[in-house]
């Protein structure tokens, strides 16, 4: 082993002058490093933000990752205004993971030189760093791509989405917390060496390779220079605005969606009242006729009390009108529909709770799928806006928005606005 180490860096990746590239250096990297520290820290935050709309402290219906601990020390009662406040932090959260893909390969391929250096490990110290590094590398890695593949409900690896992603999250960003404490003053050091405005009018004839020095990013035997920092920061900033073009139209959405090319499901499913984003049909969670056929019940329960309500007496009740928008943990959202039904408050009064009603059980007749129950928070309840919806846009609901009945209320996760509803049990909470 000595022998080996005495010898050098074996042919390959491992020797400094395998990489040619003049651009590559602390000044960069810094640059790059600069933008993800401020996007990912939006990443974390909106993350969190989305975690807790879910209020898995409520109830175990709600929480998706029951053996969190005290990672969810910061788990508040998720509001209900503004109404798009769901819409808003989750579509900033899924389009700026997006937007941020070419700045993560290209603040890696700034630094690749380090993954080969030589010797792989000098010291316990130097062990400890590479390993916080491979869990960066391997946590950022990981986030971004089970983001983008729950985005397209491709569900190819193991286990829940909301778990691996939860507990992946707080690996990465102790990994990363750790790595820009430590790397803060380079970065710092490397911002003041060059000025951006210079470096922005440097064409690729005057780009010259940063001074060698410690950091192992700069090679010892550069290449001529064949596009300049400039070109490349352009190139990384043209790739993040396309993606953004093909990305935030599914939470902007109106006219915008056409552009959302990768959103899931691509177009809202047909025309028409109930023309807009669905994820889940009734085929797909097993819903039959029957099931929502004449024959279907509400059931609404309360401390000793029980009503069961027809179709027919659900629209003799009051009905309420709201706009509301509909959101999903996917990143696409829905204008406000104009949907009309029963006030959640006037349901709890059918079972004698006529004053501040507390937490209601929901529960779906679907036979599959995740989500078939969930419980809404007493600020829930009470909102005015919060329904069971039995139409919107002026139509009754397709069956796959929900028909006959379904969950509507401000600021909430899509899934949590329960279709195809059966039970409300207030008081309960699964």
């Amino acid at each position: 082993m000595r022998t080996a180490l005495a010898a050098g860096p074996p042919p390959g990746p491992a020797r400094p002058e395998f990489w040619r590239s003049p651009l590559r250096g602390p000044w960069l990297t810094s640059v790059l490093g600069l933008v993800l520290l401020g996007g990912i820290t939006v990443l974390f935050v909106t993350g969190l933000l989305s975690y807790a709309a879910y209020n898995p402290d409520l109830a175990a219906v709600n929480d998706q990752t029951p053996d969190k601990g005290r990672l969810g020390f910061y788990l508040f009662p998720w509001p209900t205004s503004p109404a798009w406040l769901y819409r808003l932090t989750q579509g900033v959260h899924v389009t700026l993971g997006i937007v941020l893909i070419p700045v993560l390969l290209a603040k890696l391929w700034s630094v690749i030189p380090r993954l080969f250096s030589w010797p792989p490990v000098r010291s316990p110290a130097h062990a400890l760093e590479r390993l916080s590094l491979l869990l960066l590398v391997g946590g950022a890695l990981f986030e971004f791509i089970t983001g983008v593949l729950n985005i397209q409900l491709h569900y190819i690896f193991p286990g829940s989405f909301y778990t691996l992603h939860f507990y992946g999250a707080w690996v990465f960003i102790g990994a990363f917390v750790a790595h820009v404490a430590f790397r803060l003053p380079v970065v710092v050091r490397a911002l003041r060496s060059r000025r951006l405005r210079a470096e922005l009018r440097t064409d690729t004839a005057g780009t010259v390779p940063e001074p060698l020095d410690d950091t192992g990013l700069v090679s010892p035997r550069p290449a001529p220079a064949t596009v300049s920092r400039r070109g490349a920061l352009a190139m990384v900033g043209a790739a993040a605005l396309a993606l953004f073009a093909v990305t935030a139209g599914q939470s902007i959405g109106g006219w915008w969606r056409r552009t959302a090319l990768l959103a899931p499901h691509g177009q809202e499913p047909g025309t028409g009242p109930n023309g807009f984003q669905i994820n889940k049909t009734a085929a797909d969670v097993g819903i039959r006729p029957a099931d929502i056929g004449p024959d279907w019940r509400l059931t609404v329960r309360g401390p000793g009390r029980e009503a069961v309500l027809t179709l027919d007496q659900l629209r003799r009740l009051p009905q309420t009108g709201a706009a509301l928008p509909i959101a999903c943990v996917e990143g696409w959202s829905t204008p406000d529909q104009d949907w009309t039904g029963v006030r959640l408050t006037d349901l709890a009064a059918l079972v004698g709770l006529h004053d501040s009603p507390p937490d209601v059980f929901v529960e779906s007749v679907q036979r599959g799928g995740s989500f078939s129950s969930t419980v809404l928070r007493d600020n829930q309840v009470r909102d005015a806006r919060s329904l069971l919806a039995l139409r919107v846009n002026g139509a009754d609901l397709s069956p796959d928005h929900g028909y006959p009945a379904r969950i509507i209320v401000p600021a909430n996760p899509g899934v949590h606005n329960t279709k195809w509803v059966t039970r409300l049990t207030f008081g309960a909470t699964g």
